[in-house]
């Protein structure tokens, strides 16, 4: 029997306000245990819980921008969780009137495109941090309490883990350009509860679901994914049946357990949160806020390669990352060759920055630099293969790359009087590849160069080099 996999995800965004979502306590990574909390986000007795503004409007822009239909009335529910990272025993969320409804996210897989529906997207506080190395027994952090997210909510639309990784990749994208999450995957601002189930290749009756939550990688959810398909289909094969659950994934292993049982809507006990009032959001606002958006990565795209004549391939690694985007545009003001440019970030920018861990919103190279690199293969003062090597140096120092050039003696070598008397003397030393030139072997000219190339430390000319060889060997 062939079976098929039904995939849904629950998707978790840290919003990048200053402060958190009740109360003025600063929004921020990191930090000694217990420091970054007050009375509010602790859940002390009396205390009272204001929305943050920011939030709604951060919320409201990530709805917009994947298409929501944004809601002129909605509220904050209370959501009954029993966990010690919860000092309340309750979640301020939102239940049955979510600030965003009914959006989508188109992506592409394989080379088709395919809609992957968003069922909604609302807002609540985060929970805290259970340290379990910390000390003897259990430490709690509740520096984390409080922190704004919006869950994102799709429809079981995705059917294989490329498609699930594929609108992840896309998702990430967009919050990063509305700017209202930096979706730092290692500081936990982008997380992944993953539902799955598996049925009948043909059928359109849903299986048995799990989840498995909180995965904080592409690569995990991938994994996961692969993973939990494979067991319930050898779980159904041996004519078992699927719990419906939540499993933990191990990374290492491969292999997810089980943890405790699918809670449904009816045991979280949702009601309307008392402390706090409705949300109104009129057109005009929702209006300012839609026109306020930026240029979206998908038409940032198709700017690239309609109007720059970019590559599909080449504007879609430029546009993966919103940093990245912001600095090829930067780049061309400084030098207009959208391809030159795109080489260069493409090719030795993404690598050293991959190599050395930066992430790209730290990127060390100024657009000057880049432009700079790009100027001095332009005039002839360095070859291709120099100007790389200058451009790695500006990467680790900041000096700029002329300055490089300057310092370490690497200006190209054009003087032919010099070249031609190289060539000659490797003439005169190596009969056996000037014979093997002679013998129609027209490759042996790659030695010539290669020797002059070598002699010059890769600073002389290449296609001054080649010119003079050909003429010496045909005179030789």
């Amino acid at each position: 029997m062939k079976y098929e996999t039904v995939i849904g995800l629950e998707v978790h965004v840290e919003l990048a306000t200053e402060t958190k979502i009740f109360c003025p306590c600063e929004n921020k990574f990191g930090g000694e245990p217990n420091t970054h909390c007050c009375p509010v986000c602790t859940g002390m007795p009396g205390v009272l819980p204001v929305l943050n503004e920011k939030v709604v409007e951060f919320a409201a822009r990530a709805g917009l921008a994947t298409n929501c239909r944004i809601a002129n009335f909605s509220k904050m529910d209370r959501k009954g969780y029993y966990y010690p990272d919860l000092p309340k025993a309750y979640q301020i969320s939102q239940f049955d009137l979510p600030l965003c409804k009914e959006g989508f996210v188109d992506i592409v897989v394989n080379g088709k495109e395919k809609r992957i529906h968003i069922t909604r997207i609302h807002m609540e506080e985060d929970a805290g941090k259970l340290l379990h190395d910390a000390c003897a027994g259990t430490a709690v952090d509740y520096n984390r309490c409080g922190v704004p997210l919006i869950e994102i909510v799709t429809e079981p639309d995705m059917r294989s883990a490329d498609e699930a990784k594929a609108f992840l990749e896309a998702l990430k994208s967009i919050m990063q350009y509305t700017g209202v999450s930096d979706c730092k995957m290692q500081e936990g601002s982008l997380r992944c509860d993953v539902n799955i189930s598996v049925r009948e290749e043909g059928s359109d009756v849903l299986g048995t679901r799990t989840e498995m939550k909180n995965l904080n990688s592409f690569s995990a959810v991938y994994r996961a994914i692969e993973a939990e398909s494979v067991r319930q289909i050898a779980v159904l094969e041996d004519g078992g049946a699927v719990q419906q659950e939540t499993r933990r994934f191990d990374d290492v292993k491969g292999k997810s357990y089980a943890m405790r049982g699918k809670e449904e809507a009816h045991d979280y006990r949702y009601f309307p949160d008392p402390d706090l009032v409705p949300i109104t959001l009129s057109d005009e606002r929702i209006n300012q806020l839609k026109d306020s958006l930026p240029e979206l990565p998908e038409a940032k795209k198709r700017r690239y390669v309609d109007e720059l004549g970019l590559s599909e391939y080449d504007a879609g690694v430029l546009t993966a990352e919103s940093d990245i985007a912001a600095f090829f545009d930067a780049c061309l003001e400084e030098y207009d060759e959208p391809k030159k440019v795109c080489n260069l970030i493409t090719t030795d920018l993404l690598r050293l920055l991959k190599e050395d861990g930066i992430s790209s919103d730290n990127n060390p190279v100024k657009p000057a630099h880049l432009a700079e690199t790009l100027k001095l293969i332009e005039s002839g003062k360095v070859n291709i293969t120099v100007a790389k090597t200058v451009f790695e140096e500006c990467f680790r120092t900041g000096e700029s790359p002329a300055a490089i050039v300057e310092k370490k003696g690497l200006a190209q070598i054009s003087d032919t009087d010099e070249i031609r008397t190289m060539i000659r003397d490797i003439i005169a030393n190596n009969p056996g590849p000037v014979a093997d030139y002679k013998g129609g072997k027209k490759k042996a000219l790659t030695f010539f160069v290669g020797q002059v190339m070598k002699a010059t430390r890769g600073q002389a000319n290449p296609q001054v080099v080649n010119s003079i060889a050909l003429e010496e060997l045909d005179k030789a």
